[in-house]
């Protein structure tokens, strides 16, 4: 077959490569490319050379670089041969960009129509423009296909589904829109697509209208279908209209629509949310018997619904559930399991089900062990709570800010300031820094024993650290010198903690009480006791008597009965 050599026919030229005012292509040029060769049974072989040997090379004057006169030709001008050509071209990815340039000039001669196989190649390019993308060549090709029943379709759904990957939900719509606006038929593969950028951004409301237009088309048993139906049934369920979801995937069964795994997890998900725990566990053991549960989010969700409805033992369940299906028990489940034992049962109770646990093979994370030390810390298992951070470390959990906090609690509490001071050093030598709780705790070993020039160094660090003190901080500092008989620093830190907006509780009343009378600052007792009406704060009995004692010795028998008229002892 001749090759022709018309000008006519040729892609020369450095115009069409070297220029950079290109219009169309999808990939950056490169230097190098490849012989590439496309066979065809009817067609000789052509070798498409756009390598390091061109025919002729000619200098940038710009960059002193050779630029690559490259020459290509069309065959000869049969419409048959054509098509095969740019298909051979489009067939190779490396080819795609040339193949694209191909294309443009092929539209522009007389009676050539692209037949079915070539515009198959050209819809693949949509995704490939989509991914580098090149969203104008994407809009160009669109453009070309919106004309032609039979494809357009196919075109626009791989629009939608490239841009879906890339979450671009609003291409997505309006890709959608441009189908409606040019009467273009959807099929149940464009459903999906737009459905599901629908149920991406949130308007339930449109994808339920949406399944409504599709189901009125009489497409329901198509193979489309279960993904139709199951992001609707997602969708309801996320918006909280969950018994109307439960319905659709009933009508699913009654259709024989296969259900998938992701439609179980979302109804599962949000039934659990709601506590009905009967229907949870009906489609638990529906999708379990199907093995159609994989997800740990499913598995956490029926833990927390078990712990708040208070049926600690399911939780258990869930998790031999989880080892016969060889699932790892996540140590996000594992510690919601110990602090639900522990905010149900008390510590004793989430220090027994941690230890069931670990026999049954679970292993702990640092969120667990953070929780069982503090579990061992609060009921006076030291020692255990310092094996088990000791293993912590060893796993490489070194840097747990409420782990740390936890034992600096502990050793204070233990009157072991050398070991807690240690511990400290030790987290700041591994670049974890001390948080407003550990400040606490220090201050508040060292106010223990009246060693105030170390609390006041403490004080001065953290906020030297930008830390905000907060209730217990104040609480703790004022402590210290109410303790140390510093009732002047009391009065400044209170005030301090009044004008930052603290609320008194019944430990900042109890101080403040106590440093009012013995500094016969009467006027500023009777202002306390008014603020702790204010705010709801109840007094205990030994306040109330130390604060009508102050009362009565100032002589003040109008605020003693406002006193007896407003607090009751407790």
């Amino acid at each position: 077959m001749a090759i022709s050599s018309s000008p006519d026919w040729t892609l020369a030229s450095t115009d069409s490569y070297t220029s950079k005012t290109r219009k169309f292509g999808l990939f950056s040029s490169c230097k190098t490319l490849h012989s590439v060769s496309f066979p065809s049974s009817n067609l000789p072989l052509f070798h498409i050379n756009s390598s390091g040997c061109p025919p002729s090379i000619v200098e940038d004057a710009s960059s002193n670089m050779p630029i690559t006169k490259r020459q290509f030709y069309l065959p000869d001008p049969d419409v048959d041969n054509l098509n095969r050509f740019l298909c051979g071209l489009f067939q190779n990815t490396h080819s795609e960009d040339l193949a694209y340039d191909y294309y443009e000039k092929a539209k522009q001669r007389p009676g050539f129509i692209p037949e079915k196989p070539l515009l198959k190649l050209l819809i693949r390019l949509i995704n490939t423009g989509i991914r580098a993308r090149k969203f104008k060549v994407v809009e160009t090709l669109l453009e070309v296909f919106k004309s032609d029943e039979e494809v357009a379709v196919f075109a626009f759904n791989s629009a939608m589904a490239g841009y879906n990957k890339l979450h671009m939900f609003r291409s997505t719509i309006g890709v959608y829109e441009t189908m409606k606006f040019n009467d273009i038929f959807l099929d149940p593969e464009s459903y999906c697509q737009i459905m599901e950028a629908y149920h991406q951004i949130g308007d339930m409301d449109k994808v339920s209208s949406l399944f409504d237009e599709f189901e009125s088309r009489k497409l329901n048993l198509t193979p489309a279908a279960p993904r139709i139906y199951g992001i609707l049934c997602e969708s309801l369920a996320k918006s909280g209209r969950t018994y109307e979801a439960l319905e659709y995937f009933r009508d699913m069964a009654k259709k024989g629509i296969y259900v998938n795994s992701s439609v179980y997890s979302s109804l599962i998900s949000s039934f659990a949310r709601i506590r009905d725990v009967a229907v949870v566990e009906e489609l638990f053991k529906e999708a379990e018997e199907r093995r159609m549960v994989r997800d740990p989010e499913v598995f956490l969700k029926l833990v927390l619904m078990y712990i708040e409805e208070g049926l600690l033992e399911k939780t258990l369940e869930v998790v031999r559930v989880m080892k016969d299906a060889n699932i790892k028990v996540s140590d996000c489940i594992f510690c919601t399991i110990v602090n639900g034992f522990s905010r149900r049962r008390g510590f004793q109770s989430a220090i027994a089900v941690y230890e069931e646990l670990i026999l049954q093979g679970c292993r702990p994370g640092q969120v667990t062990y953070a929780s069982i030390i503090n579990a061992y810390c609060r009921i006076g298992l030291n020692s255990k709570a310092e094996m088990v951070f000791s293993e912590m470390e060893q796993k490489g959990f070194d840097k747990c800010v409420v782990a740390y906090s936890s034992m600096i609690a502990m050793y204070g509490k233990a009157g072991r300031i050398r070991d807690a001071v240690k511990l400290v050093a030790k987290m700041k030598q591994k670049g974890c820094q001390p948080n407003v709780w550990i400040y606490n705790s220090l201050m508040d070993m060292h106010g223990r024993v009246n060693n105030l020039r170390q609390v006041e160094k403490l004080w001065k660090e953290m906020k030297r650290r930008k830390l905000a003190p907060d209730k217990v901080s104040y609480t703790t500092i004022i402590t210290a010198y109410n303790r140390a008989r510093e009732y002047e620093m009391c009065m400044k830190f209170y005030q301090e903690f009044r004008l930052n907006g603290g609320l008194i509780d019944k430990a900042m009343a109890g101080i403040m009480v106590g440093v009012f009378s013995k500094t016969s600052r009467i006027d500023k007792l009777v202002k306390l006791l008014q603020d702790i009406k204010a705010e709801g704060t109840q007094l205990d009995g030994r306040l109330y008597h130390s604060a009508m004692n102050a009362l009565k010795d100032a002589g003040l028998e109008k605020q003693v009965q406002w006193l007896q008229k407003n607090f009751n002892a407790m």
